[in-house]
């Protein structure tokens, strides 16, 4: 494929394009990020275009506009310098007002970015890569470092990432504007959904949840261990005890093993991929991240607009988000231990779900509001006319 896909783009409309460069469109954080971007910005302001460096999934129905095209580069393992000819034609083609790469694996397309002379040059980093879980890959610290000079503005998504790219990859402080996310109140909100919690999900259970890709650094296996600790350490109020697993990948037959051999396999439910997550949170009691790093998590901020307490593992952005004894609590990360003590709490305390719960609701309206985020893109963005 030697030439880029040619999709309808009227270069004469006078509102800017901003053109996303993912890895690729299918359920995630990240991904979910960059459709609130083009649902809820402005549309009389700016249009946009979402370009994956690999392929797309069914989750581009979420969006909610039909001027956007998605366009799939099927990039190559490795280093594929076709494609990064195909995206220079491309950005040299729709000649977008920006263009915003997120994370290292998207952040080689600045180079045809610049090459392009796109005026406004954006990476966000929005948590850390599957084979750099803590940030310590010397590689990847350079390669930020180097693709630095093409770049206006870096947005990390927490302060931890923010001392990151600052300590780690050398990166100007001026050049770095952190903008936390914000939850779409409108689809995350508190509620009962009576007609999923029929039968395994009933009013007598006390259920645990998460949401998320079940791969590498989100680490599911720590909260299915945690949960077959929790029922060691709750033997009389065991049988009351449910934990539901959202999400697909290489991770969900390990956990569906795990709660087998403990004999657990009827307390849990694992269905895979769903698009219903606002749904699906409004079942669960309390929710739960046992990942072994993060950013600034969506689903964090999607439970605590849902009215759930917060169990998640004191890693990355997470504290950012969870106020300890407020809102929800913070063990470490690799310990299925400590998480089940955790969650053990609210089965000891069945109080604290309703109190944390509802401090972390009035903390999403306080802090991490939806429109709070979108005028903090919306200024990045419109830099772009001190750029030409």
């Amino acid at each position: 494929m030697d030439t880029p896909p040619e999709p309808a783009i009227d270069t004469s409309d006078p509102r800017p394009l901003i053109v996303h460069v993912i890895y690729r469109l299918q359920v995630g954080g990240l991904e979910n990020g960059v459709v609130n971007l083009v649902n809820n910005l402005p549309q009389d302001r700016f249009r946009h275009a979402i370009v994956c460096m690999t392929d797309f999934t069914e989750f581009r129905e979420r969006i909610q506009r039909d001027d956007v095209p998605v366009i799939a580069m099927h990039k190559k393992p490795g280093q594929d310098f076709g494609n990064l000819r195909r995206l220079y034609q491309l950005f040299r083609q729709w000649r977008p007002a920006v263009v915003h790469t997120r994370n290292i694996g998207c952040l080689e397309a600045q180079i045809p970015a610049w090459l392009a002379r796109v005026p406004l040059r954006v990476h966000g980093e929005h948590g850390w890569d599957v084979n750099d879980p803590d940030g310590t890959n010397t590689t990847y610290q350079w390669l930020r470092r180097l693709h630095a000079p093409l770049i206006h503005r870096f947005i990390p998504l927490s302060g931890h990432l923010d001392d990151y790219l600052q300590k780690k990859a050398g990166i100007n402080s001026r050049k770095i504007r952190r903008i936390y996310n914000g939850v779409d109140t409108g689809r995350f909100h508190p509620g009962n959904n009576d007609a999923l919690r029929q039968g395994f999900l009933d009013d007598n259970n006390l259920v645990f949840g998460t949401v998320g890709r079940m791969h590498g650094v989100k680490d599911q296996l720590n909260l299915a261990r945690a949960f077959i600790a929790l029922h060691r350490l709750r033997p009389q109020q065991a049988k009351n005890l449910r934990l539901v697993m959202i999400g697909d990948g290489p991770l969900r037959q390990e956990c569906l093993d795990e709660l087998r051999k403990a004999g657990l396999q009827d307390y849990a439910w694992l269905p895979g991929t769903r698009y219903d997550t606002p749904d699906m949170l409004r079942t669960f009691d309390v929710f739960v991240l046992p990942s072994q790093a993060e950013g600034i998590s969506n689903t964090i901020l999607e439970a605590m607009a849902t009215q759930l307490p917060v169990v998640a593992t004191r890693v990355g952005g997470n504290p950012e988000l969870v106020d300890e004894e407020h809102t929800g609590l913070l063990p470490p990360a690799n310990n299925p231990q400590a998480l089940a003590q955790a969650m053990a709490r609210y089965v000891y305390e069945p109080g604290l779900i309703a109190r944390h719960g509802r401090a972390g609701l009035e903390r999403i309206h306080e802090h991490f509001s939806l429109q709070h985020m979108l005028d903090n893109y919306a200024a990045v963005y419109n830099a772009h006319n001190m750029r030409r």
